[in-house]
């Protein structure tokens, strides 16, 4: 039996650093054509929602194939996470038309170098390895430290034990460009990683996230010379 894969767009109108963030053009095409094409061109997704509470955003996304399912005011805040516009468009399918995905991936605009075999790639590897979620993320090789009431702290090292970057082999950092999560598993915790855990491992000259107008400069020129 063929397994419902569903991918989840959220695209809400507000945002504080860049105004309407998921329409601004990087190349020419709306940063929302980049997650939505690769959706699209996926060869494991059944089903592209995008979730919006703005019309241009709605718009454009209906130009591109997408289909829409309207997020709520309530779920449009700064400070509301994804996971409840999440838990919004699966409770939306179920009521409305008794779908009920065995997959869901949540995709987020401010990835654009992620493509469809990246997307394809993840799923098979939860589905191969029977993990509950899994993440994208790259291998990391930074040292981290923390300020803790006026104090910096290391994270991941020992100062007097300093490691060279050939020792630093399995830490990663979520690079926000991929989830796939068991519809069962997100229902019982609403938590997009949960259960058991797999890491889809990614190059980090892929993993650029565009939060700000630096980024997108950056990413253009990433693009180009991918081209």
């Amino acid at each position: 039996m063929m397994m419902k894969i569903i991918s989840i767009i959220p695209a809400r109108g507000g945002s504080t650093e860049i105004p309407l963030k998921n329409l601004i053009k990087l190349n020419k095409k709306p940063l929302l054509e980049y997650t939505v094409n690769a959706s699209l061109n996926s060869s494991m997704i059944n089903r592209t929602i995008v979730s919006t509470d703005h019309s241009k955003i709605q718009q454009m996304a209906t130009e591109l194939g997408a289909e829409i399912i309207k997020r709520p005011k309530r779920l449009s805040g700064n400070k509301i996470g994804i996971e409840p516009s999440i838990s919004h468009v699966l409770d939306t399918l179920e009521k409305n038309e008794d779908y009920i995905p065995d997959l869901v991936l949540l995709l987020q605009n401010t990835s654009p170098l992620r493509n469809s075999k990246h997307i394809d790639r993840a799923i098979k590897f939860l589905i191969k390895n029977k993990y509950d979620s899994v993440f994208s993320a790259y291998l990391s090789h930074y040292l981290f430290w923390e300020k803790i009431n006026k104090k910096y702290v290391p994270m991941n090292y020992d100062p007097l034990k300093r490691p060279n970057r050939q020792q630093m082999k399995n830490q990663f950092i979520e690079n926000g460009a991929i989830f796939v999560t068991k519809n069962s598993s997100f229902k019982k915790t609403k938590c997009r990683i949960s259960g058991k855990i797999g890491i889809y491992e990614m190059p980090e000259k892929l993993s650029y996230q565009i939060d700000s107008y630096d980024d997108i400069f950056i990413i253009e020129r990433l693009l180009k010379s991918k081209k």
